[in-house]
């Protein structure tokens, strides 16, 4: 099986590159923190134009109809460029409304009028619960601002929510100044779009997603940490040459490259249709959740003292991290169903 990126999957993830260093740069982050929403619409809608919202989606329904592996590609590049936005819950949610037969909702969300949320299920000790098509509890929303629609996603399949049906919807501070936060309630709120899990494996595609991300952030730290390793002198030659950094830049190395492949395979796995599709998504989001927490952290460690202010984009990446570690199953979650799959092929 071949995991090297084609020459069409190299032209698409140079262009997402070029889009978000032009338009989403990192410095934005800071610039928008007080803003109610993370990314600007006018970036949001040129990124719908762009096909950023639908590349894995059917042509019938505004799509480019690619790969889940070309999927992964881009949201790998969402990671590496910390970019901020709803991006995981809108194309997820697009998706769900496709196979559900609502074309026109599918279409609203690729080009980037519709917003969705991703929603955690489960807010300190209360856990919401999905029964008879209705959703009851107290949920956590990740980028709330204009989103029409939240995405709900149990082991039974996963739906979408109307925000407008949700009630005492409060702010939450949020560790990450490029993910706003939100608690609401929902009495007997009506699930549509339901798609069951032997439908379609909707929780095992997030999970690939949201792995791609966090390989994104690990192989971003683990370039930061290297470039300051070769140019920050101290005691007339670089730190890079101690030991106790060049280690540090290694295991990194070590860590990005193996979730990088472990989260290609999962993707091509659960395209494919492996019968281990399963035991190949939970452990890519686990050896994924890893690398970018740990490398994250330790990028910080690398640059020392200005590692630790708020000017520097050290801290930006173990943040968001932690949030995206927490999307369609956090590394410790996957831990137990993993183990309890048979062995890999």
């Amino acid at each position: 099986m071949d995991l090297l990126p084609s020459a069409d999957q190299q032209e698409l993830v140079a262009a997402a590159a070029e889009f978000f260093a032009e338009q989403v740069p990192i410095s934005a982050v800071r610039e928008r923190r007080a803003d109610p929403a993370a990314i600007a619409p006018k970036v949001w809608a040129e990124g719908a134009l762009l096909g950023l919202l639908g590349l894995a989606a059917d042509v019938a329904v505004g799509g480019s109809g690619r790969p889940l592996d070309d999927e992964a590609l881009l949201f790998r590049e969402l990671g590496r460029a910390l970019v901020p936005g709803p991006f995981l819950g809108s194309v997820i949610g697009a998706r769900l409304a496709a196979l559900s037969g609502a074309a026109d909702l599918a279409g609203f969300v690729i080009e980037g009028h519709t917003l969705v949320a991703p929603a955690l299920l489960r807010v300190d000790d209360d856990v919401a619960t999905v029964a008879d098509g209705v959703l009851t509890g107290r949920i956590r929303l990740l980028d709330p601002a204009g989103a029409e629609y939240a995405l709900v996603v149990t082991d039974d399949g996963a739906g979408l929510v109307a925000t407008a049906a949700l009630t005492d919807l409060a702010p939450v501070e949020s560790s990450d100044p490029g993910t706003r936060m939100g608690t609401a309630r929902a009495e007997a709120v009506p699930v549509t779009c339901w798609v069951p899990a032997t439908q379609d494996p909707i929780a095992l595609r997030g999970a690939v997603l949201a792995a791609a991300q966090l390989v994104g952030i690990a192989e971003a730290t683990r370039d930061l940490s290297t470039a300051h390793a070769k140019t920050r002198i101290q005691f007339g030659r670089p730190i890079g040459v101690n030991q106790a950094i060049k280690h540090r830049c290694a295991d990194m190395a070590v860590s990005a490259e193996a979730a990088l492949q472990q989260t290609l395979f999962a993707a091509v796995s659960l395209r494919s249709g492996r019968a281990d599709a399963e035991f190949q998504v939970r452990a890519a989001k686990v050896v994924a959740g890893r690398a970018a927490i740990t490398n994250a952290a330790e990028t910080i460690q690398v640059h020392g003292g200005m590692g630790y202010t708020y000017e520097h984009d050290a801290h930006l990446y173990l943040k968001r991290a932690h949030v995206v570690d927490q999307l369609f199953g956090s590394r410790t979650a996957q831990l137990a169903p993993l183990l309890a799959q048979e062995a890999a092929q």
